[in-house]
This record gives structure tokens, C-alpha cells and sequence, in this order.
């Protein structure tokens, strides 16, 4: 669509069309379910063909889950907490530094084009309204990065043992979004019992040494 992005006028609606279409029920449209309780709306203008330069997104999370790590190549972002609290976690380019906003109702974040970031519930629910600049926005997730990167790039790069990405990351087979993956992955079973991950040891002179002791 040529006029994606910010459009500073109403050229596009035609008035020998008549009005256009301007209402729609959005949760006809899921941009991603992972299960009832973590599942995101998505509003653009391929719902909404008049809705040019915005897109929203209507997003549900239980806490144990996540909204991936990723960002958005062609937009900026807007959090506004409907209900519960949140963490949003983003990494700013320019100083390589990271920032974690706890942030409940009537809080927002704003997210510039471009910068990596999360969102992870801190409640046991949480609803959030997410405003968009382009009204085609575009997401790059981490899960996709991981899964699609020669494991022998990250060796070449940083100097870690591609066989040991491998392994890592094999069990992220497709996109994730709204992560984990499933109701039995590793992360969600340790979460619920205790947020230390106790499968975590630290060596020192090849001595194992307690989490607590490091």
C-alpha cells in the first residue's frame, strides 16, 4: 500500500465513494493465539481500508507468559495498560543500554521504530491496547532469529560452540510471539514452582559452586 505510515491527510477516501467502511468488530481478526488467556487482536487498514498511517493491537497475557522479544522494522509503539501490571523491557541502540518499565493501568511505554523489546505480565492477567504508527506494521521475532540463523554464524560471530546453539534453540520450531511455546516447556514448569532457575550452576576453578554463593 503506497500511503502506509504516517498519512497527513484524508486523500484517500474518495467523496464520489461515498463513506467509507468505518467500523469492524476486530476480534474477528487474531493476529496470534497461544491459548485463551494469551491471545492478541489485530486492527489494520486491511481490516479498515480507511484507517491509513495506524494499526492497534488488542493484547491478553496470563502471568508465566511473555510477548517475544522483537521489534518493529517500520513503526513506533504505544503500551497503554488496560488492566493488571506489566514489564515492558526495551533495548535503546543508541547508548546499549537496557530499560525495564513496570507499568500498570493508566500507564503507557512508547517504543521508538526499530528498538528491540518485550512484554511480560508481573500479574496473574493483563490486558494491553498497543497503537502502531504504520497501518501495515511490519515485526521481526526473536523466535525467528534463533531458529533461522546458522548455528555456525553464531560461532563465527562470538565465538560460541555452534553445536551447543543447536541444541538450544532446536526445541523453537516455529515462530512464537507468545511465548512459551507450550504449556510444558521448561520455563513455564520452573517459573510456577520458583522463579530461580535452579538448573543453573556457576564453576569456579571447575568447582561447582552453590547460586547462592557466586
Amino acid at each position: 500500500m503506497s500511503k502506509s505510515g504516517f498519512v497527513p491527510d484524508n486523500s484517500n477516501i474518495k467523496k464520489s465513494s461515498g463513506t467509507p467502511n468505518l467500523s469492524v468488530n476486530y476480534k474477528q481478526n487474531v493476529l496470534f493465539k497461544r491459548n485463551d488467556q494469551n491471545i492478541a487482536y489485530q486492527l489494520t487498514s486491511t481490516q479498515l481500508p480507511a484507517m491509513l498511517g495506524g494499526a492497534f493491537v488488542d493484547l491478553y497475557m496470563t502471568k508465566g507468559h511473555m510477548r517475544e522479544p522483537h521489534w518493529h522494522p517500520n513503526a513506533w509503539e504505544l503500551d497503554v495498560v488496560v488492566s493488571g501490571e506489566v514489564q515492558v523491557s526495551v533495548l535503546d541502540p543508541d547508548t546499549s543500554s537496557m530499560h525495564n518499565y513496570r507499568i500498570k493501568e493508566g500507564e503507557v511505554v512508547f517504543i521508538p521504530m526499530g528498538w528491540w523489546h518485550w512484554i511480560e505480565p508481573l500479574s496473574e492477567q493483563a490486558h494491553l491496547h498497543l497503537f502502531f504508527n504504520n497501518d501495515q506494521f511490519e515485526s521481526t521475532e526473536g523466535s525467528d532469529v534463533l531458529r533461522l540463523t546458522p548455528p555456525i554464524v553464531f560461532q563465527k560471530a562470538y565465538g560460541v560452540s555452534a553445536s551447543e546453539v543447536a541444541e538450544v534453540v532446536a526445541p523453537i520450531t516455529d515462530t512464537v510471539v507468545i511465548g512459551p511455546p507450550n504449556e510444558h516447556s521448561y520455563y513455564q514448569k520452573s517459573y510456577l514452582k520458583d522463579e530461580r532457575d535452579e538448573r543453573i550452576v556457576v564453576k569456579i576453578n571447575e568447582k561447582v559452586v552453590p547460586a547462592e554463593d557466586k
